[in-house]
C-alpha cells in the first residue's frame, strides 16, 4: 500500500505546480466548477482535465492522510460572507473523513466585519460578556466573546452566559447562524472568500479577533484561496501578530488545497501553527 509519506509527497508536487502558477483559479472541487466562466478577477479559466485531476487526485488520497487525525474533537466553521460554498462543503466533507465532529457553521456578517461598525460591535461584546473587557484591542473583546459564546478547552456543554453571546450577536445583525452549534467547539475553521468579494478592512477585522478565538480554544486556521493569500484575509492574518499562534492555508479553490487546509487545522489541534500554500506561505506547500 502507498504509504503516508508518499502522499504528502505527491500532494506537495500539486501544491507546487500551483504555487508556480500551472493551476490557479477557484472552484476546484469538481470539473464543471472549472469550466465555468467567471467575471472575478482572481479566477483564470483551467483545463477541465487538470480540474479533473485535481478532484480525483484529492478524493484519493484524503482518506490516507485525513483518517481519524481529528477523531473525537470538534470544529467550528465560521465564514466571511465572500467564503464559497462548495468550498465550504468540501471542506466539511474533508473535516468528517478526519474524524471531527462539526458542530455548526456560523457566517461572520458585514455588519460585523466593517470597521464603521466597530463601536457597536465592542458594545454588544462587552454587554454579553463582561469577562471581555479585559482584552486589549475592541475586535480582541469580540473576539474574546466568540469565544465564550461558541469555544471550549475542555467540553462543549453550554452555560446561561454562552447562550446570551450567541443571542445579542445574533440579533444585532453580527453573526448570521446557518447551523446553530448545539454544543461549544474545541477547535475553529475559519473560512474566507477572495480578495475583493467583500468590504474593505474585512482583514484587518479578522486577523484582530483571531486571537480571542484561540486563546478559548484548542486551535485556530484561517483558510481561503489563493488571492486571500494575495491581499485577503488569509494575508491579513499572517501580517498580524496573530500569527505566531494562528495557523493559515491559501490554497481553498482547488481540491487538493482543502486536503492541505485540514492537515493544517491537524497540525494547529497539535499545537503546531504554521503557513502553509502557495509560495507566499513562510512554512512551504504542506503540513509534514
Amino acid at each position: 500500500m502507498i504509504n503516508l509519506r508518499y502522499h504528502v509527497i505527491s500532494l506537495a508536487a500539486v501544491l507546487l505546480a500551483l504555487a508556480a502558477g500551472i493551476a490557479v483559479g477557484a472552484g476546484l472541487l469538481d470539473e464543471s466548477d472549472a469550466a465555468a466562466t467567471s467575471s472575478s478577477s482572481d479566477t483564470a479559466e483551467i483545463s477541465p482535465a487538470l480540474a479533473g485531476f485535481d478532484a480525483g487526485y484529492a478524493s484519493m488520497t484524503a482518506p490516507g492522510l485525513l483518517r481519524d487525525k481529528l477523531k473525537d474533537r470538534t470544529v467550528l466553521l465560521l465564514t466571511t460572507p465572500g467564503a464559497r460554498d462548495n468550498e465550504v462543503d468540501s471542506l466539511i466533507e474533508n473535516l468528517t473523513t478526519a474524524g471531527a465532529r462539526v458542530t455548526g457553521q456560523v457566517e461572520l456578517t458585514g455588519k460585523l466585519l466593517s470597521p464603521a461598525n466597530r463601536q457597536f460591535a465592542e458594545g454588544v461584546a462587552a454587554q454579553s460578556d463582561p469577562d471581555a473587557a479585559a482584552a486589549e484591542s475592541d475586535y480582541g473583546k469580540v473576539g474574546a466573546a466568540l469565544a465564550r459564546g461558541y469555544l471550549t478547552q475542555g467540553d462543549g456543554s453550554l452555560d446561561e452566559t454562552a447562550r446570551t453571546i450567541r443571542s445579542a450577536f445574533t440579533e444585532g445583525g453580527l453573526l448570521d447562524a446557518e447551523q446553530d452549534p448545539e454544543v461549544s467547539a474545541q477547535l475553529v475553521l475559519v473560512v474566507s472568500g477572495p480578495a475583493g468579494a467583500s468590504s474593505g478592512g474585512e482583514g484587518t477585522v479578522v486577523s484582530s479577533m483571531v486571537a480571542g478565538l484561540d486563546a478559548g480554544s484548542q486551535g485556530v486556521a484561517v483558510v481561503g484561496p489563493v488571492s486571500s493569500g494575495e491581499n485577503g484575509v488569509v494575508n491579513a492574518v499572517r501580517g498580524s501578530d496573530a500569527a505566531a499562534n494562528v495557523s493559515t492555508v491559501d490554497v481553498t479553490d482547488t481540491g487538493s488545497g482543502r486536503v492541505n487546509a485540514v492537515l493544517g487545522l491537524i497540525r494547529e489541534a497539535a499545537g503546531q501553527s504554521g503557513a502553509w500554500g502557495t509560495s507566499r506561505a513562510a512554512d512551504g506547500p504542506v503540513p509534514n
